[in-house]
């Protein structure tokens, strides 16, 4: 498609090895000499080109600029997937800035990729398991997960009451997009029992 100031624009997809692939958004502009960029928008990857490049040299470039946001986002990730002793103790921070410090875990860890859940919580036990294949999403994304199964110590259903806790989570439906489409891009098939709000939640 066109858009405005000469500028082509292209979607298409890169595979990669363990996470989604990512939706990949190749922009041309007359007004773009030799330099090239990248940055993400939302669950898409924008790559700046000048409009003279060759569709080899696209390619190649946007291979490089997606393995240097990789490296740069890599460094971004969570000090929690480290250990199970990081992870707790990053609930025990989204807990005090986020749910008032009334989410208390007695138990957190990493577990096996689990078939159809990124995580689970047993409110009774007061404890969360989180799937390995989360060790490499951005912190971001984690902090979410860890949000949502701690809202479940303080209410175990998807009600309106379960989501007003989560939404104080600012990143909250930027995090859903983002575990949708992983799950989407690798065929996982997972998802987070309840990630769809309902209505009277969302209009809260």
């Amino acid at each position: 498609m066109r858009l405005t100031g000469g500028t082509d624009c292209r979607l298409f997809s890169l595979g990669s090895r363990f996470v989604a692939e990512p939706q990949v958004e190749v922009r041309r502009s007359k007004r773009r000499r030799q330099t090239v960029s990248a940055y993400r928008d939302g669950d898409k990857i924008v790559v700046l080109l000048p409009a003279r490049m060759t569709r080899a040299e696209e390619k190649r470039w946007v291979a490089d600029m997606l393995s240097r946001l990789q490296r740069s986002e890599t460094r971004r990730r969570s000090p929690a997937r480290e250990s199970d002793e990081a992870l707790i103790e990053r609930c025990r921070e989204l807990s005090a800035r986020y749910l008032d410090g009334r989410a208390e875990p007695s138990g957190v860890r990493w577990v096996p990729p689990m078939r159809t859940r990124w995580a689970s919580c047993t409110p009774s036990e007061a404890t969360i398991r989180v799937s390995r294949r989360l060790r490499d999403v951005p912190g971001w994304v984690l902090d979410y997960v860890l949000v949502h199964e701690l809202a479940h110590l303080l209410v175990p259903g998807h009600g309106p009451d379960f989501w007003k806790w989560v939404r104080r989570y600012p990143k909250t439906e930027r995090a859903i997009g983002f575990l949708e489409g992983l799950s989407a891009a690798a065929q996982l098939g997972i998802g987070m029992d309840g990630d769809t709000e309902p209505q009277d939640a969302a209009a809260d």
